[in-house]
């Protein structure tokens, strides 16, 4: 088969595919929501200092972030469609065992099994979507993170409504979810038979995207990656500061109760799945290179403003930089499979390892200086963190000179 032809052969975009993997990531991102969302309550009842609440967070999101390339590396040589299922039995397992901790130490062998099991689950559901999506890499992105996005801002509504007046135990209710994914993702792992004869075609039309390869050298490669990681940790360090102490910091100087708190942090977070969805479908048009731009360094000004702002515009402003900042995650990792497009799964796990892995680390160092130097001051340090963009200037443009991809991916 020739490359025009191979083209011809690119896969139709598998909506359904991509809706229910979308659906079972906003489960799983539900799930682990929860963790920050239970943060007020297991303080008060646990005596835990902010230093505390951050290795919580470490704990969880080094679990989630250490499997995931390997995960991802094994899934690009065998695939594996079932594997995301056995990830779900992890998840599963750590809600009912956290949902019955009885002290710091099981808190935390817990939210270690609940990132264990996420670590599973994105490798392979990310390359699903890749091979589901057809031409259209930005939309299929948008939707499935959307999906992880949805699901992150639900955890704080879930924990306002059951949690909070039911008390820690009302989490092994939540282990339905897992269950109701494992059947979603069941489902999804039997359409592989159907879709392994269109990705045949997609690795017949990878002929041109392996000379982009040849002609990326290793150098632009290193530098393509190591720019897009430090970005990566830029944008996790600024929104796990809003993830794991916006409510305490809302508390903490507006005098908000824990239910209102957790209300300002589920709409902090659904500003991250419609802001992840808008910058999918806007890659798509104006290339991922722009968009890393305006979302990495565009909320510069309002992250700026923020520590010093009333509650409304507290409020108007987390809302609008989010929006901004979500929109990169898209095109973040597009731009890392345009530079390695024959290891999906590899850049699969290895991004969304460095987001839980960075993330961890971040809520860690936040934590101490929360402790130290007091919650409001955290924020004020981390207004800064938006100018760690201009570090885009670096990255190898991998363009037609309009600012989009010179051959899709």
């Amino acid at each position: 088969m020739n490359t025009a032809a191979a083209l011809h052969a690119r896969p139709k975009t598998y909506l359904s595919v991509l809706v229910i993997l979308g659906t079972a990531h906003l489960l799983n991102d539900l799930m682990q929501s929860l963790i920050p969302a239970i943060y007020p309550i297991i303080q008060r009842s646990y005596d835990l200092d902010f230093k505390q609440i951050g290795l919580i967070t470490l704990t969880f999101q080094i679990a989630g972030s250490l499997l995931q390339p390997l995960v991802g590396s094994y899934t690009d040589r065998r695939p594996a469609p079932y594997s995301p299922v056995a990830g779900m039995v992890f998840t599963f397992s750590g809600l009912l065992a956290l949902a019955f901790a009885s002290s710091y130490a099981f808190i935390l062998c817990a939210v270690a099994l609940i990132g264990i099991g996420s670590s599973i689950f994105h490798p392979e559901a990310t390359r699903m979507a890749r091979y589901a999506a057809g031409g259209r890499q930005g939309l299929a992105q948008g939707i499935f993170q959307v999906g992880g996005q949805a699901g992150g801002a639900l955890g704080p509504i879930c924990a306002a409504a059951v949690i909070v007046p039911m008390g820690q135990p009302s989490l092994a209710w939540f282990t339905a979810l897992a269950l109701t994914a494992m059947i979603l993702l069941a489902w999804i792992g039997r359409q592989q038979a159907e879709m392994s004869r269109h990705f045949s075609a997609v690795r017949a039309s990878k002929a041109a995207q392996d000379a982009d390869l040849r002609r990326h050298g290793a150098m632009t490669i290193a530098v393509g990656l190591i720019v897009l990681t430090l970005l990566m940790f830029s944008k996790n360090a600024y929104i796990e500061s809003f993830r794991s102490f916006y409510t305490f910091y809302l508390i903490d100087r507006f005098g908000l109760t824990i239910p209102a708190s957790q209300m300002m942090l589920f709409i902090f977070l659904l500003a991250s799945a419609v802001g992840a969805l808008v910058g999918g479908i806007v890659g798509d048009r104006i290339g991922r290179y722009r968009v890393i731009w305006i979302s990495v360094l565009g909320p510069l000004p309002l992250t700026l403003i923020l520590p010093y702002a009333d509650l409304f515009w507290t409020g108007v402003l987390t809302v609008t930089i989010n929006l901004i900042m979500a929109s990169a995650f898209a095109s973040i990792l597009i731009y890392a499979m345009e530079l390695l497009p024959n290891r999906i799964g590899l850049i699969g796990g290895l991004f969304y390892g460095l987001n839980f892995g960075l993330g961890g680390i971040a809520a860690a160092i936040l934590g101490s200086l929360a402790d130290s130097y007091g919650i409001e001051m955290v924020y004020r340090l981390c207004s800064f963190l938006p100018l760690a963009g201009l570090l885009a200037w670096f990255l190898p443009r991998l363009d037609d000179g309009h600012g989009r991809p010179a051959k899709p991916a």
